[in-house]
């Protein structure tokens, strides 16, 4: 089976790793109120979806 013949260094291994970061999610305007909310999305605060009243939102 084969084995690595020298350890991996640090820098190696941390410029490996530059790419596996977490991004914060995109976040979009409501049409409707103006709330951030996830694209593609039906509103949380207003229950909204393409202007449309999708989901009642309770208050």
């Amino acid at each position: 089976m084969p084995v690595p013949k020298r350890k991996k260094s640090k820098s190696k291994r941390d410029k490996r790793r530059t790419h596996q970061k977490i991004t914060a999610p995109t976040l979009t305007p409501c049409s409707h109120c103006g709330e951030a909310r996830l694209p593609h999305h039906v509103c949380p605060s207003c229950g909204t979806y393409k202007g449309r009243k999708v989901v009642e939102i309770e208050e």
